[in-house]
């Protein structure tokens, strides 16, 4: 199967293991978003523009008359109107409103909110609260349909841990690892040691505290172009 990210994809010629690479286009590179391919699916991908930086593709796309040759680059989910991803969730039935109380770190309700689906850890703008300082979100709180929000600082920390793990390069983590880590899409990354947890689990310790470490989402480890693997991030 071929596709359009700016991926590489390379088997091992001592371990016959498929490796998932960073695209040549750095700015572009969508590994991220493939952490989680087994073996048996990365045999079958194929990734033309891995090789390829975006002018480069542009260029071919100009040879062959095609109307998306210079078409404006989405810089948020391409398929999400203004990036508004709540009224998306909505329209798709993915979401309802229903109200729940924003508090403190000291259970003091400070308002209240249509759905924690509507809100991601690190938001300060939109919580229709006010304070005397400013306050990010800093729980999503499912359980109890709350979003407990505080001061910048409690954003920060340095050791978490990530599930449903997959690894690329090898079958499973059997010792501790040292890899750049990223938490996000545009997170650029950063030093951390992996360590093997239980039932598919593995520990992050970032040797520099990073803001808005948010549950569910992605957590990324390589060393240089190699993709060694990932997780989800749990709570």
């Amino acid at each position: 199967m071929a596709t359009g990210h700016f991926a590489r994809v390379e088997q091992n010629s001592e371990t016959g293991r498929y490796h998932l690479l960073r695209g040549r286009d750095e700015r572009k590179d969508q590994t991220y978003f493939l952490f989680s391919l087994r073996q048996d699916q990365l045999s079958r991908a194929m990734f033309p523009l891995g090789e390829k930086t975006k002018d480069d593709t542009r260029d071919v796309a100009r040879h062959c008359n095609l109307k998306t040759a210079d078409k404006e680059e989405s810089m948020e989910i391409c398929f999400v109107p203004d990036n508004d991803y709540g009224g998306f969730l909505q329209k798709a039935g993915l979401a309802e409103k229903h109200e729940g109380e924003i508090i403190d770190l000291n259970g003091r309700v400070l308002g209240h909110h249509d759905g924690i689906e509507f809100y991601t850890i690190g938001q300060r703008k939109g919580l229709g609260i006010s304070a005397p300082n400013p306050l990010y979100v800093l729980e999503l709180n499912a359980d109890e349909n709350r979003v407990v929000v505080g001061p910048v600082e409690n954003l920060e920390q340095d050791t978490f841990t990530v599930e449903r793990c997959n690894w690329i390069p090898f079958a499973d983590l059997t010792e501790p690892i040292e890899a750049t880590t990223r938490i996000r899409y545009n997170h650029s990354g950063t030093p951390a040691t992996i360590e093997l947890g239980e039932n598919g689990t593995a520990t992050v310790r970032l040797h520099t505290p990073q803001r808005a470490i948010a549950p569910g989402q992605a957590c990324v480890f390589y060393q240089d172009d190699l993709v060694l693997g990932g997780g989800w991030i749990a709570r």
